[in-house]
C-alpha cells in the first residue's frame, strides 16, 4: 500500500504541475521565444510577461491611469511653485555582498510603478492640463552590468512606459535637482533618518548620498544641500493622505493578498499535528504563499504554540507544538506590492480544552462585533475602537471569573493597540492619525487578543493561554468588507468536542485529503474494471453451453 500511496502523491504532483502551467498559459505563448526571453526591461511588463499583467496594467493588477492620478492629485494639493523630490530605496545587504531580495520604496513604488533602484524622480508643478511636469531618473542599460544583474529599462523606453516628460540616467541627478530649485518655493522631499547618540535624526545632506557619483565635486553637492535645507517639507505626510484612501484596483489586489495568506492559514491548521516544529509551520505557510504567486512574506510570521503566544512578536519558531496547546499564527505574504496581516489561533490537536475554547469564544466576539463597526457611517476612529475592545473584552472576561484590577487589561492581558492600516506597508501608521474618523476605502486591522500569564491574580485553568484573531477589513460606506474572509475562524461543536470550523473548500484540503480522494477513485475503477470481466466472462459461459446463441 505504501508504494500504491506513494505513486498516488506522484500522479498528484504530476496534475498540480499540469494546472500550474495551465494557469501560467496565455497568450505569453504565441510571442517569439527569442523575444521572450531574456527580458529587456528591468521589471515585469505587459511586453515581456503578460501572463502577469494587462495590457493596461503598469505593475500587476495596477491600471497606468491609477499612478497617473496619484500624481496628479498629490500636486494639485501642493502649493504653486512646488517641487516633489523622491528616490528609490539602495539595495540593501544581508553580509559584504550578499544582498537581500531588492523591495522598492514604498512613496516611490506609489507614485511611478518603477521598481529598480538607483533611480529618482522629480515632480514640479505646472499650469499646463496635466498639472505637473515629471523627470524620472534610471540606472540605464550596461550590458557588462546585466551580464550578471539581468537587464534594465533605458531612459527612452522608462519615459515612454511610465509616462514621464523626460527620463535622464541617474548620474545626471544631482545637477538638474540643482538647475530646478532654484526656480521653485517648496521642495517636498524624505531624507532618511541618520543615528546620532542622541537616536535617529533626519539630516537634508543624506538626500542624495547614496545616488551621488563618488566622484562628484563637494562643492556642487552642498549647493544642492543648502538649497533644499531651506526650502525642505516633508512628503511622506502629503503621499500618505493619499495611500490611506485605496482605489478599486488596490481593493481588488489586496482581496488576492488577503485570500492567497487566509488559504494558506487554513491548510496550515490542517498540516499541524502534535510534534511538528513551529518552523515547519512557519516554512508550509511561506510554501503555499509562494505557490499562489506571493512575491514574499510581508513579515517574519509568528508561529507560537502554547505559552509562547504570550509573547506578541515571537519570532523565534524554534520549539516544537505539543499536544493540547493552540497555535497562534500571525502570517501574511506580500502580493503585487501589497501586504496582508492575518492571525488565527487553533488547537493543535484539532480539539479546544474547555479553557481554551472559553478565552477563544471570548476574544472571537469581541473581534465580531468590533469589525462590524468599522464603516464610516459608524463615525468611529481607531482611538474609539480600541477604547471599545477594552470594554468589549473587559466584560467578555468578567463572565469568564476573571476579577480585573485597575490596568490588568490594558497593561498585562491585552497590552497592544487594536488595529492598524494596511496597504503597500504593512504598518501605514507613521502618518496616519489614529483619532480621525475611519473614512471610506481605508483598510485597517481589527485583532484584539488575550495574553494570561501564570500570576496568582489570573484563573489557574487560563494561564499560559494567548488567543488573538486578526482580521484585514475593508472600510465602507455602511458596513465593512473583511478581505481576509478565507481564514477559518469560526467555533465548530462535532460530537462534544470544539474546534475552528475549517469548512469545506476544496482549495484547504491536504494532502491526505487528496491521497484518499485518489485512492476512493482509483478504488471505484478497479471494481469497475473486475464488474466488466465478470459480465465478459459471464456471457461467454453462458454463450458456450449448447442450444444456447
Amino acid at each position: 500500500m505504501s508504494n500504491f500511496l506513494r505513486t498516488v502523491c506522484t500522479a498528484r504532483r504530476t496534475l498540480q504541475r499540469a494546472n500550474l502551467a495551465r494557469l501560467y498559459a496565455t497568450e505569453a505563448a504565441n510571442i517569439a521565444e527569442g523575444n521572450a526571453k531574456p527580458s529587456i526591461y528591468g521589471q515585469p511588463l505587459f511586453q515581456s510577461h503578460p501572463h502577469l499583467l494587462q495590457p493596461h496594467e503598469l505593475t500587476p493588477g495596477i491600471p497606468v491611469e491609477d499612478y497617473e492620478r496619484r500624481r496628479r492629485t498629490l500636486m494639485e494639493g501642493l502649493p504653486e511653485n512646488s517641487l516633489v523630490v523622491c528616490v528609490a530605496a539602495p539595495i540593501k545587504y544581508m553580509s559584504k555582498n550578499i544582498f537581500y531580495k531588492y523591495r522598492q520604496a514604498s512613496d516611490f513604488w506609489y507614485l511611478t510603478g518603477f521598481e529598480e533602484p538607483d533611480s529618482a524622480v522629480i515632480l514640479e508643478k505646472t499650469s499646463n492640463s496635466r498639472g505637473y511636469r515629471m523627470t524620472l531618473f534610471c540606472s540605464g542599460k550596461d550590458l557588462a552590468k546585466e551580464k550578471w544583474d539581468g537587464a534594465k529599462t533605458s531612459p527612452h523606453e522608462a519615459a515612454d512606459i511610465f509616462r514621464a516628460d523626460d527620463a535622464q540616467l541617474i548620474e545626471n541627478f544631482s545637477s538638474h535637482l540643482k538647475s530646478v530649485t532654484a526656480a521653485h518655493t517648496h521642495v517636498y522631499v524624505d531624507v532618511p533618518p541618520t543615528h546620532t547618540r542622541r537616536g535617529p535624526r533626519a539630516t537634508t545632506k543624506s538626500v542624495l548620498k547614496h545616488l551621488s557619483p563618488p566622484t562628484e565635486a563637494r562643492s556642487e553637492y552642498d549647493i544642492i544641500v543648502d538649497s533644499l535645507s531651506k526650502k525642505r517639507r516633508a512628503l511622506a505626510p502629503e503621499v500618505a493622505r493619499l495611500r490611506a484612501i485605496k482605489s478599486p484596483a488596490e481593493q481588488r489586489v489586496m482581496r488576492a493578498a488577503a485570500d492567497i495568506s487566509g488559504r494558506a492559514h487554513a491548510k496550515t491548521m490542517r498540516f499541524t499535528r502534535p510534534g511538528i516544529p513551529e518552523a515547519a509551520l512557519a516554512a508550509h505557510f511561506e510554501y503555499l504563499c509562494a505557490m499562489s504567486g506571493a512575491q514574499r512574506p510581508a513579515y517574519v510570521p509568528v508561529v507560537a504554540s502554547g505559552p509562547n503566544a504570550l509573547i506578541i512578536h515571537y519570532t523565534s519558531n524554534n520549539h516544537l507544538v505539543r499536544d493540547g496547546e493552540t497555535v497562534l499564527i500571525d502570517a501574511g505574504c506580500e502580493y503585487n506590492g501589497y501586504a496582508s496581516d492575518i492571525t488565527r489561533t487553533y488547537p493543535a490537536s484539532g480539539t479546544f480544552t474547555s479553557p481554551q475554547r472559553d478565552l477563544y469564544a471570548a476574544v472571537l466576539s469581541a473581534q465580531k462585533q468590533l469589525v462590524a463597526l468599522c464603516h464610516e457611517s459608524a463615525e468611529l476612529s481607531l482611538h474609539d475602537l480600541h477604547r471599545q475592545s477594552c470594554d468589549l473584552l473587559r466584560q467578555e472576561l468578567k463572565q469568564l471569573g476573571f476579577d480585573l484590577k485597575g490596568s490588568d487589561l490594558e497593561y498585562v492581558l491585552y497590552p497592544h493597540f487594536l488595529s492598524h492600516p494596511i496597504g503597500i506597508d504593512l504598518h501605514e501608521s507613521t502618518n496616519f492619525d489614529r483619532g480621525a474618523t475611519l473614512r471610506e476605502g481605508m483598510v485597517v486591522t481589527v485583532e484584539p487578543g488575550i495574553y494570561v500569564p501564570p500570576t496568582s491574580n489570573f484563573p489557574t485553568h487560563f494561564h499560559n493561554i494567548g488567543i488573538r484573531i486578526e482580521d484585514e477589513v475593508l472600510v465602507g460606506k455602511t458596513a465593512p468588507v473583511v478581505l481576509s474572509v478565507s481564514a477559518p475562524k469560526e467555533l465548530q461543536t462535532h460530537s462534544d468536542m470544539d474546534t475552528i470550523q475549517l469548512g469545506s473548500d476544496t482549495s484547504v484540503m491536504n494532502d491526505n485529503t487528496y491521497i484518499w480522494i485518489i485512492v476512493a477513485f482509483v478504488s471505484v475503477a478497479i471494481l469497475a474494471a473486475f464488474a466488466t470481466l465478470f459480465l465478459i466472462l459471464f456471457r461467454r459461459k453462458f454463450r458456450s453451453k449448447p442450444g444456447v446463441r
